[in-house]
Order: structure tokens, then C-alpha cells, then sequence
């Protein structure tokens, strides 16, 4: 009899060790679980499913969603929930692939802009491109015909679209760039180019020949 009891104690001592490591394993993956969990916290955003340019009108169509983890940097990107029914318009250009920036768009509804090819009467600096803000400057002709008048800005802050590739059609001999200019001043730039006014681009904030 006294080895029958001992036996059936060991086997009782046995089996609440192993209920107790059970539990401990389980608690430790909860744990860990858990733990990945907070820690790999992702938002869902938009990025270009191709390059996109200022100008361009974007819906779902041209864009592909990313699970991505931005560490406290969600609201810098536009998040799937953010479209507009009606689209929205690019401002600055993004890349293949590239999260589409908040910055980098805006309300279709809100843009009152539209693109314009300018002739240059010299080539732009080499900042600027695509994307980049620009003041644009006229030097009104002169009424005989001898001349130009003192240089004044026409367009401040218009957006680059790209700048026109030398292809033989530009007439003055420099260069032409596309750029959003405000439906407010297209009258204006419109009227400039068909006097013949001389037009320059300068980089936003920075003095006319600087």
C-alpha cells in the first residue's frame, strides 16, 4: 500500500508541474503577441502608381494603397480614407511608387489654376523644374519698338509643370516652360506674350538677376 501512494503522489506532483508550464508558455505568447502588436503599428496610405506631375487630375484609378509603419508620421501622408469623390489635383511632382505627400495635392473643387507655356526670351536657371515655384517676370515691349520696359512680376509663385525641350518651335531664340499660373492672371500673361513682352522665370525669393 505505501508504494501504491507514493506512485500516485508523483504522478499528482508531476502533472501540476506541467499544468504550471503550460501556462507560463501561453502567457508568453500572449505577451509576445502583444508586444509585436503595438510595436507594428501600420497605417494604410496612398502612393503614385506612377509618376505623377503638377497638373495632373488623380482618383483611385492612379493610385495603389501601402501598409506602411510611419512612427508618428501619419499626418504628412494622404490616408485611404482622404480622396475626394471628385479627385484631386497634383502640385508637385511625385515619384513612381513615392507615398503621395498631403503637400503634394490639392482639392480639385479648390484649384483655380491653369497651365500655360511661356517663351522665354533666355533659358531658366537650372533650379528650375518640375515642381518648383516661381516668380514670372515681364519687361513690357516698348511702344516704338526700340526696347523694353523696367522688369515687373506678372506671376508670383506659379508652379513648374516641366520645362519645354528644345524642339525648333520656340521663335525668340530661348526657351519655353510650363507652368500653373492663377485663372486671375491669365489675361494678363496672355496679353504679355502677345505684345511681345520679354519673360523671365526666377525662383520664388530670390531678386530678378540675383
Amino acid at each position: 500500500m505505501a508504494s501504491l501512494t507514493t506512485s500516485g503522489r508523483r504522478r499528482r506532483t508531476i502533472d501540476v508541474r506541467l499544468l504550471i508550464g503550460l501556462a507560463l508558455v501561453a502567457a508568453s505568447v500572449v505577451g509576445v503577441v502583444a508586444l509585436v502588436g503595438a510595436v507594428d503599428a501600420r497605417t494604410t496610405v496612398y502612393a503614385a502608381a506612377s509618376a505623377l506631375s503638377p497638373g495632373d487630375r488623380i482618383d483611385r484609378d492612379d493610385l495603389v494603397e501601402r501598409e506602411v509603419s510611419l512612427d508618428g508620421a501619419d499626418g504628412l501622408y494622404l490616408g485611404v480614407d482622404e480622396l475626394p469623390a471628385d479627385g484631386l489635383i497634383v502640385v508637385h511632382p511625385v515619384h513612381d511608387g513615392e507615398l503621395l505627400p498631403r503637400t503634394a495635392v490639392g482639392d480639385a473643387s479648390g484649384i483655380r489654376s491653369t497651365a500655360l507655356v511661356l517663351e522665354l526670351t533666355a533659358p531658366p536657371s537650372s533650379a528650375v523644374r518640375a515642381g518648383a515655384v516661381v516668380d514670372v517676370w515681364a519687361s513690357p515691349a516698348d511702344a516704338e519698338g526700340r526696347g523694353f520696359g523696367a522688369p515687373v512680376v506678372l506671376v508670383p509663385d506659379a508652379v513648374v509643370v516641366r520645362v519645354v525641350e528644345d524642339d525648333g518651335l520656340v521663335s525668340s531664340g530661348g526657351s519655353a516652360i510650363e507652368v500653373l499660373v492663377p485663372r486671375s492672371r491669365v489675361a494678363r500673361v496672355l496679353q504679355a506674350q502677345a505684345a511681345g513682352d520679354a519673360l523671365a522665370v526666377v525662383p520664388a525669393g530670390l531678386a530678378l538677376g540675383g
